[in-house]
């Protein structure tokens, strides 16, 4: 399978040492990146016109809660994955099922939490919802776990597994024992900070948790949705090396914080973002996006770091090999431009302002999932053409 995006006005790589690329054409060949501005040779299964508009890498969501496919019970509703595809996300990672109805927060245990998230590995992380690539089974840890109860994990693909329900700060050794049990295994470590979460049996965490625990990933440390007080942010940024990640249900107060603060350390490449939906906050479909925006919009950040950090950033906290573009990596793309009436003439000046961009193609492998018009974002002031799609389906890859 051969697509080709030619006409790209801007290009943004996805990577925060070098966030622009000076690209105006790029070939996908069997879901990969093959080519940036090659001759157009031969015949395509598809060819895009970006009319102008900007590339940038599909978002990735580090911190959602499926249950089983693409229904949520927490909001009762059916269809948000694809929803979230529409507001430009094609790869999310759960922070762990955690609203399965009936699970009783307080008598959880160690089989309990593992058979979860093997099961849900099996269902909602083995079929591409709506095209989305969701890598579930995220294992909410209890005491009592066992090398064996790694073991399944690592063999059912787990990528994460989250401290929330833990008392790490009465059961120091054995969280740091399951850390390194994860670790030898490939699998990385989440943990709830700041103040109790909506299922109100989560516990505290700050910084002075966080300095000995040493995870992969400290989840929405700006508030998920209750933030850690502002001198734990600062302590995080100044004497911690793991990632920081943000969501967009969190506080904007400590988010403008801790942001500010990252950028004045050049802590950048910690930074990595989320949703936390759906939730409390409810079904979100342009909660990355959103997040994006307060980076450039609210805290200065310049549209191409913005998008690292909603991309490359968040692929690479959770060890994925996606939100980069680069010769070899998947085509994960989103096209996108400015919306009449938003400010200045370009994406990038529209995106500096914080204004929403208008979403005409999302691909996922190269595949062309979203086509001429998003449902969630106005419509692009010169959205992009399509010719010669002779894809036999345009379904989602299962």
């Amino acid at each position: 399978m051969r697509v080709r995006i030619e006409g790209i006005g801007e290009c943004y790589s996805g990577d925060l040492a070098n966030t622009r690329l000076a690209v105006s054409a790029m070939d996908i060949v069997d879901g990969r990146i093959a080519a940036f501005d090659a001759p157009a040779d031969g015949e395509y299964d598809a060819r895009i016109d970006a009319a102008g508009g900007a590339v940038l890498p599909g978002l990735v969501d580090g911190h959602v809660h499926p249950v089983f496919g693409e229904w949520t019970p927490t909001q009762d509703a059916l269809g948000w994955i694809g929803n979230y595809l529409h507001g430009g996300t094609t790869s999310m990672v759960s922070a762990g099922e955690l609203h399965v109805p009936g699970l009783d927060y307080a008598n959880l245990n160690a089989e309990l939490v593992t058979s979860l998230a093997v099961v849900t590995a099996a269902t909602t992380g083995r079929v591409r919802w709506s095209g989305v690539k969701v890598h579930a089974g995220t294992c909410l840890l209890v005491p009592g776990m066992t090398e064996q109860h790694l073991d399944r994990l690592a063999a059912a693909g787990s990528k994460l597994a989250k401290f929330i329900f833990f008392p790490l700060e009465d059961r120091r050794e054995e969280a740091l024992q399951i850390t390194r049990w994860a670790h030898e295994r490939g699998i990385r470590i989440k943990v709830h900070t700041g103040g109790v979460s909506r299922s109100g049996a989560s516990r505290m965490c700050g910084f002075s948790t966080l300095q000995w625990l040493q995870p992969d990933i400290a989840a929405h440390v700006s508030g998920g949705p209750i933030p850690m007080p502002e001198r734990d942010i600062d302590e995080l940024v100044d004497r911690a090396q793991f990632m920081l990640e943000v969501c967009s249900s969190g506080n904007d107060r400590s988010t403008l914080h801790l942001v500010r603060r990252m950028m004045e350390r050049d802590q950048l490449h910690r930074l990595c973002l989320g949703t936390d939906t759906p939730g409390g906050t409810g079904v979100v479909p342009r909660g990355l996006f959103r997040s994006l925006l307060f980076l450039t919009g609210v805290c200065g950040m310049d549209p191409g770091s913005a998008i690292a950090c909603a991309t490359g950033n968040t692929a690479r906290a959770h060890g994925l090999d996606v939100g980069v573009l680069a010769i070899g990596r998947p085509g994960d793309i989103v096209i996108a431009g400015r919306v009449d009436g938003s400010s200045g003439p370009a994406f990038a000046h529209s995106l500096a302002h914080g204004d929403f961009p208008g979403i005409s193609c999302v691909l996922v492998d190269g595949v062309p999932l979203v086509r001429g018009r998003s449902e969630q974002t106005p419509p692009p002031a010169q959205p992009a053409l399509f010719s010669c799609c002779n894809f036999s389906w345009m379904g989602n890859p299962q």
